[in-house]
């Protein structure tokens, strides 16, 4: 071999070894200008708030997802397990060292918790125990409907959680559940981040709430899940006020 030759097979060598250590140690694509946006749906190459209006489009519009997480509100930190589409939603609920479901079919919340959730601050102890693990008709007029219903609201629950406070401005590409993002920001992060997804629909992916207010996955979109109401035998009408109320 010719000392031409060899020089070549270790420069090309040192190009590879210089391009491994740019990869791991700066997170770029390559050395050889591959648009980091192949393969990708390409909102990638967006201005931050087209970005943020397109995953907020994609969101209204999904048959369904589920979301996981902890979100901080009135005081309280609530931690969420739901499956949400337009006519309803289900799952668990945490808040103050108790843990209730949530079923919302249409017009109709029921709510099952035991009886510890409903003998708090006070509540009818008797009245707990009949409520306790069934799930129980919320009546619309009932403070309860006010205050948990909007857990159960597709709409009403994204539209307010992937609201961005602030300057939108991209914060990068990075990775959720194995898929590639876009992170955008509000203000720099103080108002708040959301992970948008680079591969197909630019579903939203990862939300950080504004003054760390709770942080939110999500998953499944348009994957749908069942939604009926509970049988005669697993629920109860209150009636009037809740114990809880």
């Amino acid at each position: 071999m010719s000392v031409t030759s060899r020089r070549r097979i270790r420069r090309a060598a040192l190009t590879g070894a210089v391009c491994v250590l740019v990869v791991t140690g700066a997170g770029l694509t390559g050395c050889s200008g591959e648009d980091p946006d192949a393969g990708t749906n390409g909102v990638g190459k967006l201005p931050a708030d087209k970005i943020h209006t397109r995953t907020r489009t994609a969101a209204e519009s999904a048959r369904a997802v589920h979301l996981h997480g902890t979100v901080d509100a009135g005081g309280n930190t609530y931690r969420l397990d739901m499956r949400l589409k337009p006519d309803g939603g289900t799952g668990s609920v945490a808040a103050e060292g108790t843990t209730f479901d949530l079923l919302r079919v249409g017009d109709q919340l029921f709510l099952k918790a035991d009886a510890g959730f409903w003998s708090h601050d006070g509540g009818d102890a008797k009245a707990a125990e009949k409520l306790a693990d069934k799930y129980v008709k919320v009546p619309q007029s009932d403070p309860v409907f006010q205050k948990f219903s909007g857990f159960t609201d597709k709409d009403v629950l994204l539209g307010d959680l992937l609201t961005l406070h602030g300057t939108v401005e991209t914060d990068g590409r990075h990775e959720q559940a194995g898929l590639r993002t876009i992170r955008i920001t509000g203000d720099q992060g103080s108002g708040g981040s959301l992970d948008v997804s680079l591969e197909g629909t630019p579903y939203p992916l990862r939300l950080v709430r504004a003054g760390s207010a709770g942080t939110l996955s999500f998953s499944d979109w348009n994957k749908d899940f069942a939604l009926e109401e509970p049988t005669k035998d697993e629920t109860l009408d209150y009636g009037g006020q809740l114990p809880a109320s």
